[in-house]
């Protein structure tokens, strides 16, 4: 008798135990539910999960996208927690502006006159600025620093430095 009630003890723990697991969602239930919240938010996002834990892989257009595809897993049955390791790309840099070889000419020699810059010759050609003549160590880094200031394509330094 004793035995009995041992029996049908275990055979109602098991049942309850099994009733209880059957109310949890599984990982693929969980996955389904989050992959359609997700996708609403960030289609190019990749859902995974694995004991309740769900990941977010991919990549996404901005930071309040990451935070909305991650926002879009709350208050669903079975997550347990969310590693959000979806990206977002740096912006492009910014375009490369070349001033046109007259408005260089025109504008390497007004710097050339304000910082009192002489016995430098420039020329331009292709965006490209080439300087000629002899110069003091002195006063390189100023020379230099004033054809780049420009924006030319490139600067060749040809120039004689002298002490």
């Amino acid at each position: 008798m004793k035995r009995k009630t041992q029996y049908r003890n275990l055979l109602f723990i098991l049942g309850f135990a099994l009733v209880f697991a059957a109310c949890k969602p599984s990982d693929a239930k969980i996955e389904e539910s989050v992959k359609a919240k997700v996708s609403a938010v960030a289609p190019s996002a990749t859902v995974s999960v694995k004991d309740g834990v769900v990941t977010l892989v991919g990549e996404v257009s901005d930071e309040a996208t990451k935070s909305a595809a991650q926002t879009a897993t709350d208050g669903i049955k079975g997550v347990k927690s969310v590693v959000n390791n979806l990206t977002v790309p740096p912006p492009p840099p910014p375009p490369v502006v070349i001033n046109p070889d007259d408005v260089l000419r025109n504008s390497i020699d007004s710097a050339f006159k304000a910082k009192s810059i002489t016995g430098i010759t420039a020329a331009v050609s292709n965006g490209e600025v080439t300087l000629t003549g002899n110069v003091k160590k002195a006063d390189l880094q100023k020379v230099m620093q004033a054809a780049n200031e420009i924006k030319p394509k490139k600067v060749v330094n040809q120039m004689v430095v002298s002490k």
